[in-house]
């Protein structure tokens, strides 16, 4: 019998830094603006995305930095899991978090670094860089979490 994989036997608490960073899967969603309601706190995802990140490779071109050079940017860390629910659906942080299995499509899962692109999951391709947009709000989008793909918003 195999020994289970890390991230079903340890809680996101009990990680090393390497397992860590290992359950990003890429897909840079993450990177995307997005805006909440005032009167119910309900999010809205953008096609907008942050200024630090590579549309090619949907990796952020100043990683070590970016909370220092973007002040709303997000670090991730297991003490401040209340933060979870500001990212995708289809995030591993957030589903482990929430008691629920990567999918089939995460590269530590399928072994393939390329499946969140071919799962449509990645933002590659359609996301917009936050230079080229007037007003965020033009373009707000719906992300199915169960198909992994962009619907185009009312």
């Amino acid at each position: 019998m195999s020994a289970q994989p890390f991230w079903e036997t340890k809680k996101l608490h009990e990680m090393n830094m390497q397992e860590w960073e290992s359950l990003c899967e890429g897909c840079a969603r993450c990177c995307l603006f997005k805006l909440e309601d005032e009167d119910t706190n309900e999010l809205f995802y953008t096609q907008v995305a942050c200024k630090l990140l590579d549309h090619k490779t949907c990796q952020c071109t100043d990683y070590m930095n970016r909370s220092t050079l973007v002040p709303d940017c997000i670090t991730m860390s297991p003490e401040n899991s209340e933060v979870f629910s500001w990212f995708p659906p289809t995030c591993a942080y957030r589903l482990l978090s929430e008691g629920k299995k990567l999918p089939g499509w995460h590269p530590l899962v399928s072994g393939d670094p390329e499946s969140v692109r071919k799962a449509g999951i990645s933002i590659g391709g359609w996301a917009i860089p936050e230079d080229e947009v007037d007003d965020v709000e033009d373009h707000i989008i719906e992300l199915d979490p169960d198909e992994g793909i962009k619907k185009s918003g009312t």
